[in-house]
Parts: structure tokens; sequence; C-alpha cells
């Protein structure tokens, strides 16, 4: 039988079909890209207006009337859907406007979407006006690198994730140069308009380039991005303004999906302790999010642990007529003590596995880790201060970093108005890891905020359990759980009769317990061969039964761990189409902003929580969100962090359902399966289930 002659590459390369297959466009991107997202009522209206609403109230800090004047009075603004304008307004609306546009941070899944929106608005209103790209975020201003946005360029990044389309930088426009520099690019793009999409400090960005630009009137925009969920507007009395930033329904699915595979994978395998370390540094939302979403067995939650009382302590101190202050807050220590607990308990109904979630910010809720992160923060920035240097230049190496912190505690010897390091804070740092000291004293990111994301919670966090649990299993406490049936088959198996061997064995030995726990007494085999000896099974130089020995192996448990961080890969995953319709909807609200002769607001959907039938495009004075917060250790006027409330009820049925979760029980595991990102079809959900709670307690 002769060989077939193969084809040359060359040409098989060039068959239609390889081609296809091949190819980086595929059917599921085909579709995102011809999908059109859903409006606002308001802007199926040939034109819009904005209707000042008055009935929010803000509590403005007075730094900011000082730094804000010229837009500190501004109100939040309800657009409205019109048929018609007079002559005037309609001129206004439809003038031709050159519109730029920057991202700033890192990416959300979501963001083209902005420019589409603003884009289709734009030329919808006036085909003449133009929207331009600030290339690689704020650089991109400051060095005039910039494109002009097209049809063709819209309708290829439509629906996609990332920022790809013009890319984004975390530079900061701080400085009287640096905001010069921004108004000599946007006079020479002759720009109306100047939209800024990015996180807090993008916005507090926002806020003060309306303010330098107000007199040369540009219009400033901002549009609120950030996976971590820490965007949240409320008033003062409580009304919800905007329920979360865009990209966190996104990043929050996408975790979710990979943290339910870990549950599937760990029950299946019935070996491992996964610990799923996600965004979130100073907010734990995504962890509350991505527990709701996944039921996985523990799920940390900082702001609750920030409120974490030890009662036993305080009790202790309350009978020496005391009151023991260490006893508020959570310490490492009383961490590493509630995720010891839980998977004694699980392992004592033969679970000697589960899924931990963990905020990569939790660090930033123990008590200890957070003053030295305080004080590390103001000794590395009022040194950069005082020097006009670089800390981390000038000490490279950890020890001499912990050589200037030595001498800063000797200093605080000689001269007790010296404060900021004393010799208890050398002792306790020197008491760290050194791994986590080098954690505690790397480089600060551009905003003098400590890198989280760089520190391996995960091993500091589990490093203290697995000390722990060491201790519990040589006490006996921790010890994993053997199936009544299968003990009973294993000692029939042997011949020995487990009724007689039960008791002897077990402390919990009835016929109403599933699982059988071995006596606390017994934590090796000489322990074992001494008590089945004085109980009079065994004589003494006998050898332990197999079938026996075999029990007691099966009791001791392993714990085994396999770590994970989700960050990056949820940022840059595909958009839902939650935030597909969200994003798109923030475009067509900055238009009618800037269309209407706003600026220094920040585009919004109020609503968000409820049906999209209920979605109310609306703009909020970003100066009223603005408060001191100490940055590069000195106070900033900056916008502030919205935080998990653990009196929402998103949380309080978390908290409810922990025991469910935990699963300490004889039963199956109550996970919970989001599977993947779907962009059609009637099972993908159509917001983020911390929403969905919300509005159901609101009714």
């Amino acid at each position: 039988m002769s060989k077939k002659e193969s084809i040359p590459l060359e040409d098989f390369l060039k068959h239609p079909e390889v081609q296809k297959i091949t190819s980086n466009i595929n059917q599921a991107l085909v579709e995102r890209r011809e999908y059109t997202p859903s409006v606002c009522k308001v802007f199926t209206y040939p034109y819009t207006a904005l209707q000042d609403n008055s009935k929010f109230r803000f509590a403005i800090d007075n730094e900011s009337k000082k730094q804000l004047s010229n837009i500190v009075d501004n109100k939040v603004q309800s657009i409205t859907g019109a048929d018609d304008l007079e002559e005037a307004l309609k001129e206004k609306y439809c003038k031709k406007r050159n519109i730029g546009i920057v991202f700033s941070g890192g990416p959300a899944p979501g963001g083209h979407n902005v420019i589409a929106g603003l884009y289709d608005a734009a030329k919808k209103a006036n085909p003449e006006n133009k929207i331009y790209g600030f290339l690689l975020g704020p650089d991109g201003i400051l060095e005039n690198e910039v494109i002009e946005i097209t049809d063709s360029l819209v309708s290829s990044y439509k629906n996609l994730g990332g920022f790809t389309m013009i890319n984004t930088g975390r530079t900061k426009i701080d400085t009287k140069e640096k905001m010069e520099l921004s108004k000599e690019t946007c006079k020479k793009l002759e720009l109306d308009a100047l939209v800024i999409v990015g996180g807090d400090d993008s916005n507090t960005n926002a806020a003060f380039l309306a303010q330098e630009m107000f007199e040369d009137g540009i219009k400033v925009i901002g549009v609120p991005k950030t996976i971590d969920g820490d965007i949240q507007v409320k008033d003062t009395d409580g009304n919800i303004l905007c329920a979360i930033s865009f990209g966190f329904h996104t990043a929050a699915r996408a975790f979710a999906n990979a943290v339910s595979s870990l549950c599937t994978d760990c029950s299946s395998d019935v070996k491992y302790w996964h610990i799923c370390k996600v965004m979130g540094r100073v907010a734990s939302h995504l962890a509350l999010e991505v527990a709701l979403q996944t039921h996985a067995n523990m799920t940390l939650i900082g702001e609750d642990l920030a409120d974490y009382i030890d009662r036993r302590r305080l009790e202790k101190a309350k009978k020496k007529g005391i009151t023991d202050y260490s006893a508020y807050g959570i310490t490492l220590r009383h961490l590493s003590r509630i995720i010891c607990d839980s998977i004694v308990k699980r392992a004592a109904v033969g679970k000697n596995y589960g899924v931990i979630v963990i905020p990569e910010g939790i660090l930033e809720f123990v008590d200890e880790i957070q003053i030295f992160i305080i004080k590390l923060n103001a000794i590395i920035a009022e040194y950069n201060q005082a020097h006009d240097t670089d800390f981390h230049t000038d000490f490279p190496l950890l020890d001499d970093k912990l050589e200037y912190l030595r001498r800063l505690a000797r200093l605080s010897r000689e001269d007790n108005s010296f404060s900021i390091w004393n010799t208890r804070d050398d002792d306790l740092f020197n008491d760290i890891p050194e791994f986590f000291q080098e954690g505690l004293l790397i480089e600060r990111d551009s905003h003098g905020n400590f890198q989280f994301s760089l520190v391996e919670t995960d091993k500091v966090i589990m490093g203290l359990v697995k000390n722990y649990l060491n201790i519990l299993k040589e006490k006996g406490i921790y010890k994993l759980g053997i199936d009544s049936s299968y003990y009973r088959m294993t000692l029939a198996k042997g011949g020995l009769d487990p009724d007689y061997f039960g008791p002897i064995l077990f402390k919990n030995y009835n016929k109403e317990d599933k699982f059988l726990l071995l006596k606390e007494s017994i934590i090796s085999k000489k322990m074992l061969k001494q008590t089945i000896v004085k109980k009079g099974a065994i004589q003494k130089n006998d050898i332990i039964p197999a079938s026996v020995e075999k029990i007691y192996k099966k009791s001791v448990p392993k714990f085994e761990t396999q770590v994970h961080f989700y960050g990056y890969d949820g940022r840059g995953s595909e958009p839902t189409r939650f935030d597909c319709i969200y994003t798109y909807n923030l475009g067509l609200t900055v238009f009618s902003l800037i269309a209407n002769g706003a600026t220094g607001q920040m585009a919004a959907i109020k609503n968000l929580e409820m049906d999209f039938s209920n979605w109310e495009p609306i703009g909020i004075p970003i100066a009223s969100l603005m408060h001191l917060e100490e940055r590069k250790g000195k106070l900033s006027l900056v916008l502030e962090k919205s935080v998990v409330d653990v009196n929402s009820i998103s949380f309080r049925v978390v908290k409810s359902l922990r025991d469910k979760w935990l699963a300490a029980v004889p039963c199956d595991d109550n996970y919970r399966r989001p599977g993947p990102i779907r962009f059609a079809g009637k099972s993908e959900a159509n917001r983020p289930i911390t929403l969905v709670l919300n509005a159901l307690a609101k009714r």
C-alpha cells in the first residue's frame, strides 16, 4: 500500500479551513462585536437635557470648598429625554465638539464600551464631532500622544475586554507643571471636553482638572472604573447614587468560575485546601461577591474582621478588674485560630479539604500589621521628603532597611518626643518572618500606597495556620473523622469485633454518629498501643492489629494546600452582558453631561441594583465626594473609597450562611456552580448578587 504524498506546509496553511481555524477571529468574537447593548429610555429621544436634583445632600469637606471652589456647588443632575429643544439649546447641544478621553489606572472590563457609547452619542448629535483617545493613560495627555477614534476602531473593540484600543497608565496629574501641560494639550487639540475613566485617584484628578480648566471652558467628566468595586456613592441620607463601579461584575464572575472549579476539584480529590486570594486592596467587595457566587467553605471579609472582639479575653480581664483593649480588633493570631477552627471541624467529619477565599488587602484589617504599615508609610515618605531622594534606592537590602529602623528606635530612647518608631516597634518587627519584613518594606506605589498584591498574604496567614494545626495535632484535637461503616468493614475484614474495639479507640462511639473521632490521647502509634494494652485488647508484647493500625493512620490528617491569586485574569476578562450595557450607557451619559454644559461631574447610572427598566443616568458632583486622607505622609484631598458595609443585607446573608457553606457536618458540600461568563442566553446573571440582595431588601 503506497503512502499518500504529504501536502507541503505552505499549501496547507493557505487552505481556507486551516486559515479559519487558526485565525484570531472566531465566532464568539464576531457575536460580541455585533451585539448592540440596550440603552436607557432617555437615550431613545433625539435630545437630552439636565435637571438639577436638590434632594440629594452631601457633607462637603471644607478643604473641598477651598480647593475646588469652581465646581463645589454642583448638584446631582438627572438626565431627561426630549423630542425637541428650543432653538438656542438645540444649537448648543448639536454644535461641533472635540472631546478627549483617557483610561487611567488598571484595566476593567467594559472600558471600550464607554468609548463606544460616547462616540455613538457624539456622532448622532453632530457627525462632525471628533473623539480623541489619549494613548497610554495620562502620559498621553502630558505628551500630546493621541489618536482619533473612528468607526472601525469602535466596531473592532466594542463589547471586548481590556483597554487595548488606547491602552492605559498610572501617571497622576498632581503638580502645577503637569496641570499646565494638560491644559496646553487640550488647547492645542481645541478640546471642548476631557473624559477621565478611572478609579478613586483618577476621579480625584478629574475634579482638580475641572477646577483648573473651568475658566478655559473645557469640561471635565469622570467615569467610575475599578474591579475592586470600591467606588460606590451614597448621599448623607443613605440614598444610593452609584451602586458599583464598572468591571466589578465581570471580575467577580471570572474569579467565581475559577474558584468554583477548585471547589469541584477539592471535593473530587479530597486532598487539598485551596487558598484563593482575590483582588481587593482596601475593600472586600470582590471576596463577598465570590462567596455568594460559589459558597466557598470559608470567605474572610476584612471589614468584618476589623470588628472582631475576643470576648473570652474580655471576660478574663474583667475578672481581674481591668479592660484588655487588645481584645478589640483582629490579630494575626486570632485570624489563624478562626481558620484552624473551621479546618478542624471539617476534618472531624472526614473532610480534610476545602476552599478559602481571602481578599488581598486582608492584612490591612489586622491591628498590628495596620499599625506597622501606617508607621512605615510615614517613615518612608518623611525620608524621601527630607532627603530629596528615594528610601529604597538608599537602602536596597533588607539588612540596610532594618539597620535604619534600629537607628530610629535608638533615637526614640534618646529623645522622648520622637515616637514614630520606638524600641517596642523594633522588637515586634524583628519577630516577624524575614519574607514578611521584606513585604512590609517593599516600595510603595505611585500614590504612596502599600502594595498588598506584592505581599504573600496567603503565606503569612497559612504559615501561622500550619503551625497551630501541628499544635492541635499534638494535642489530639486535629483528627480526621473515620466513617463508621468503613471502620466496621475494616475491622471485620481483620477478624476483629468493631463493637469491642470501638469504645476503646473512639471518644464518640455509638450508632448515631456517622463519623468517629479517635480519643485525644491517641496521638501516636505508641499511645495507640498503650491504650489498647491498658484495656486488655492485646498483650504488651503483641503487635498492634493491622486493621486497628490502618484506622489510626487514616485518622491522622495531612494539611496540604494549593495557593491561587485572582486579579489580572479577571480585569482582562471579556465583559459580562451587565458590564457591556452599563458601560455603553455610561458613555451615552458622558456625552449628555458634556452637551448640556456640565463639568466636574462623575457619570453614573442610578438604580443599577434594579431591573434595567429602572436605570437612571445621572451626573454626580465629584467635589462633594472628596475628603482629606493621608497620602505619602501628608493629608490630601481625595475621593473616598467605599468598603463593605457589615450592616448591609448582602453581608448579613453571607454571615448567616457561613456554617451552611462550611458544611462541617456529615453531608454533601454546599458549593454553587456559577458557570463561565456567557454573553448570551437566559441563564447569564444580569447583575451582581450583592446588588440583587440589596434591591430585594429595599422592597
